[in-house]
């Protein structure tokens, strides 16, 4: 399937639009955890699994038809992301310091983990992410873009967003055209380009929901 890779400022957003955002990444998640087995979507939202699982983009709609109207599936857990270190979702704790920084941007053009200096997290056994979008903390803004990638620090770039678009903004929030999904067990890479050398972390929080069964996320 085709990908449409942008930002949408919050600044360009009402509260409905926000929650729209999240509702459809919500849902997004919540058909890939049915795919990959996490809880009994087909269960806690009956009518789902009369929607063939090829048509995608109908079975999110439903899914995120019944969630608007308050019917959040019983058998998943929803939360943030962990990324460690005492606490996390992946297979090796991601990080020193339980946030989303880089390692420090020493030199322009090279790629730099989210995750401080692990360059390859792998998600835990009935864990599934979804990444909705970003938000930069570092003045000026010293990285040009954002890309994710699945098998890796070198692996197949699922999608890559301009950052650089949002340099003008009071406030560098914005959500992903589309959401991406990361599957249980998965390695994959969320990296961004330095476009200053400031020898120093970036403050690059890319926002997101973990899924996972209900009553087994807790750490």
């Amino acid at each position: 399937m085709s990908q449409r890779n942008y930002l949408v400022n919050v600044e360009d957003l009402s509260l409905m639009d926000k929650r729209e955002y999240n509702m459809r990444a919500l849902a997004a998640g919540l058909e890939r955890c049915e795919i990959k087995g996490i809880g009994n979507l087909h269960a806690d939202i009956p009518g789902l699994e009369g929607i063939p699982s090829g048509n995608l983009s109908k079975r999110v709609q439903y899914i995120y038809d019944a969630i608007k109207g308050g019917k959040f599936p019983e058998s998943i857990d929803q939360r943030g992301l962990v990324t460690g270190p005492a606490r996390t979702d992946f297979v090796l704790p991601a990080t020193a310091l339980d946030t989303m920084v880089t390692a420090p941007l020493a030199v322009v053009g090279l790629p730099y983990s989210c995750f401080q200096g692990v360059p390859a997290p792998q998600l835990l056994n009935n864990r599934l992410v979804v990444f909705y979008g970003v938000s930069v903390n570092t003045v000026p803004l010293p990285v040009s873009w954002l890309i994710f990638r699945t098998g890796g620090a070198l692996g197949n770039v699922e999608a890559m967003f301009d950052l650089q678009t949002q340099e003008t903004r009071l406030e560098f929030d914005a959500y992903f055209s589309e959401p991406i999904v990361f599957d249980p067990q998965e390695v994959f890479a969320v990296q961004v380009i330095a476009s200053i050398a400031i020898a120093a972390a970036a403050q690059v929080h890319v926002h997101n929901f973990l899924f996972g069964p209900a009553g087994q996320t807790v750490l």
